[in-house]
């Protein structure tokens, strides 16, 4: 493990101090689990919107295609009578 010192305000270090009493965790063992929720939760973040990037990109494109100028032989009515059998 690697050494980390840093500043807490005073109401976090008795929530800690607390968290600690009632988990039966050490206080450091509680800062690596908060920070990994952190880290994870950012990578999350992160895959999300490459994820939504990627979409976008992918509409735009689609957008640029020519239409085939056919258009829907269909109606929403249709539809909701097809279901009704």
């Amino acid at each position: 493990m690697i050494r980390k010192q840093v500043y807490i305000l005073p109401g976090q270090q008795r929530a800690l101090r607390g968290l600690a009493r009632r988990s039966g965790k050490p206080e450091a063992a509680l800062v690596r689990e908060a920070l990994t929720q952190m880290l994870e939760e950012a990578e999350r973040r992160e895959r999300s919107k490459a994820a939504l990037e990627r979409e976008l990109a992918f509409i735009g494109q689609r957008m640029k295609l020519p239409s085939t100028g056919e258009g829907r032989t269909w109606k929403r009515e249709d539809l909701h009578d097809r279901g009704q059998r």
